[in-house]
């Protein structure tokens, strides 16, 4: 739980995908701290087969002309998985004006530690954690030099656990693997957020909020479901704000209050189906 609890939602870092400069202009407006675009596309179809899969179609160019129009806000890049063109994409990446890269789908510290030279410190660096083998190696991993953050990708693990909903989440496999990271000195985060209030989701969102400052992640993605059939006069500023006005109350909410609304998560997530 945050030692100022009233900054929470203030600080909580924010990613929003989008190859649109206008709504990546908008998104800095309303405080979003990281925007860019999504290249990864190697193996995703294969693995998330069947299921609510996002292929992006983000381009290099995309980058570029978001780059051009942020100020404040980080560029943001989700590179595609290792392979023999990771290198290039860094290059190409950085050149385009990315200061934050995120590696997706590895294994091992060993792959960490080959982006992080690859990096060589020139921007910011994410890992996302999405395959049982890497949160087996979790400890080596946050150990690895040259990575700023480390985010848990939820969808591709529940997959490949055979998991439902946030049951790993509510885990103590996950309250393990935050204090790891956080242990080790780099920002923690995992997930999506989307609109606390929306009664249409399969499970309650605000459940969801609760566990952030639960596992003192700092960071989330902006989901799709925030964009989603939003109220009549919607914006984004005034979603932005509301997501983080509920993020510091349950910031503020006792250790019983957050451990309660985990186990309402885990009741929830074991009879649904997503």
């Amino acid at each position: 739980m945050s030692n100022n609890t009233g900054l929470f939602g203030q600080d909580f870092l924010l990613t929003l995908l989008t190859a649109d400069p206008a709504v990546a202009v908008e998104g800095e407006k309303a405080g979003i701290q990281r925007i860019g675009i999504d290249i990864e596309r190697l193996g995703k179809a294969a693995r998330q087969a069947g299921h609510d899969t996002r292929l992006s179609d983000h381009t290099w160019s995309n980058l570029s002309e978001i780059a051009s129009v942020l100020h404040s806000s980080d560029v943001f890049v989700r590179l595609n998985p290792p392979h023999s063109g990771t290198a290039e994409e860094i290059e190409i990446a950085i050149a385009r004006g990315a200061t934050i890269l995120m590696l997706p789908y590895f294994q091992t510290e060993i792959e960490a530690a080959a982006f992080a030279n690859l990096v060589k410190g020139r921007v910011y660096t994410m890992l996302l954690v999405e395959t049982p083998r890497a949160i087996v190696r979790i400890q080596e991993i946050a150990d690895t030099k040259g990575i700023d953050e480390i985010m848990i990708g939820l969808n591709d693990l529940r997959l490949s656990m055979d998991l439902r909903g946030f049951e790993l989440v509510c885990s103590p496999v996950m309250s393990t693997v935050a204090r790891i990271v956080k242990d080790a000195g780099k920002r923690f985060s995992f997930g999506g957020l989307g609109r606390h209030d929306d009664v249409t989701l399969p499970l309650n969102p605000d459940l969801i909020y609760a566990q952030f400052p639960r596992l003192g992640a700092t960071g989330a993605w902006l989901s799709r479901s925030f964009f989603r059939n939003p109220p009549a006069d919607w914006t984004m500023n005034e979603g932005v704000k509301a997501l983080r006005a509920r993020l510091s109350f349950w910031a503020g909410r006792s250790e019983d209050e957050l451990i309660r609304a985990a186990r309402a998560l885990t009741l929830k997530s074991l009879s649904s189906d997503t």
